[in-house]
């Protein structure tokens, strides 16, 4: 007899200077829903490209970042976003940095969750907001609805901004551990894929056919190569403002600064070995052994 399943549950809000969580509530699950997760700077923009270039086969013109909102996001307000979520036609793939005890979960929906090194992600998110324009800052701290404390200018020293990230569990942003942790414990439902950075860079098609696989989506064996080109990382700097929230706009030098590097350990020239080790120790403590080294290097999920 099959074991019956048990399904997360919401058990809490998330409100910070990005996010509101309780946009979930009301929102609307179809079926055949695709949730994009991730702790953010881990692969999101780039795990969006994929599946958007999988659901409309290879399309140039793929308006990524408007088909595939930020549903927690605090801005714009929630039901002008429930509207605009609704009013779409086509297979809807939505994007989310809560963790899993703060989502609302689909039974139904496919969950694709991506992962990456936790100092992979401070370098990248330390590019994210050292080029931020007054309007993102804008954005997330002066609109309507702001829980907690502002976002704060970050410092133009990246170290800076790893010693507070490290010490306060994802500060000034949000908490890091719980958000990996909480997808880790649910990878063996059927309707999640765990997904790590590494692999996408080691392995597009590789991982890009996993992908389609899981989600059901037939493709053609001509189209790939296209697919491939359009989700490659040259392609996706050089057209980043169709990636890029808003066109690119929060960001001094538009879309070709949101898609940085995307390249892992440019942190190994400036964490000293004990600061490594720090984190190190930390992730197993927090996440346990065999989530610790899947964090790290991709294997084991």
């Amino acid at each position: 007899m099959q074991a019956q399943i048990e399904w997360p549950v919401k058990r809490r809000e998330l409100h910070n200077h990005h996010m509101d969580s309780t946009v979930w509530n009301d929102f609307v699950f179809r079926d055949d829903d695709i949730v994009i997760g991730t702790y953010a700077k881990s692969g999101t923009t780039w795990l969006q490209q994929i599946v958007g270039q999988l659901l409309f086969r290879g399309d140039e013109d793929v308006p990524v970042a408007d088909l595939s909102p930020w549903v927690d996001l605090r801005a714009p307000p929630k039901a002008e976003k429930l509207a605009m979520i609704e009013a779409q036609t086509n297979r809807r793939f939505l994007k989310t940095h809560l963790p899993v005890d703060a989502l609302v979960f689909s039974p139904k929906a496919k969950y694709l969750y991506v992962a990456r090194d936790g100092r992979d992600v401070v370098w990248s998110f330390h590019n994210h907001w050292v080029n931020a324009s007054d309007f993102l800052y804008e954005m997330v701290n002066d609109t309507p609805g702001l829980v907690g404390p502002p976002m704060p200018r970050l410092s133009e020293n990246v170290h800076d901004v790893w010693r507070e990230w490290i010490e306060n569990d994802g500060a000034p942003f949000w908490a890091y551990w719980e958000n990996i942790r909480s997808w880790w414990d649910i990878r063996d439902l059927p309707n999640v894929k765990l997904l790590h950075f590494s692999h996408l860079k080691a392995d597009l098609e590789g991982q890009m056919r996993a992908i389609a696989d899981f989600l059901e989506i037939a493709i053609e064996e001509e189209l790939w190569p296209v697919l491939l080109e359009h989700c490659s990382f040259d392609y996706m700097k050089i057209n980043g403002d169709k990636a890029a929230p808003l066109g690119g706009m929060p960001w001094e030098g538009g879309g070709k600064t949101f898609i940085n590097k995307g390249v892992n350990g440019r942190w190994r020239d400036i964490l000293t070995q004990e600061e490594c080790e720090e984190y190190e120790r930390r992730a197993r403590e927090e996440l346990g052994e065999s989530c610790a080294h899947w964090l790290k290097t991709g294997e084991g999920a």
